[in-house]
């Protein structure tokens, strides 16, 4: 059994998280006496890349790229 969180948008149910679910498999739905934030119901479809790009620093964004291979040179030494 699985359980996944969602909530009931006032037309159809939505979920928060992927089902892996077959075609035509049977479901259990618990109505809870919760409600959600409007606002949370909208944020649902960003990614992880989405939401956290309000933290991002842009003055990094060279030194990240080249961040791993600097690693290495510095441990090994040049090839």
């Amino acid at each position: 059994m699985l359980a996944l969180q969602g909530y009931y948008d006032g037309n159809m149910v939505r979920t928060l998280e992927k089902i892996h679910a077959k075609k035509n498999q049977k479901l259990i739905i618990t109505v809870l006496d919760e409600f959600m934030d409007e606002s949370d119901s909208k944020d649902e479809k960003k990614s992880a890349r989405g939401i956290l790009a309000q933290y991002a620093d842009l003055g990094l964004r060279e030194k990240e790229q080249y961040a791993w291979e600097k690693a290495v040179t510095e441990k090994h030494g040049s090839a």
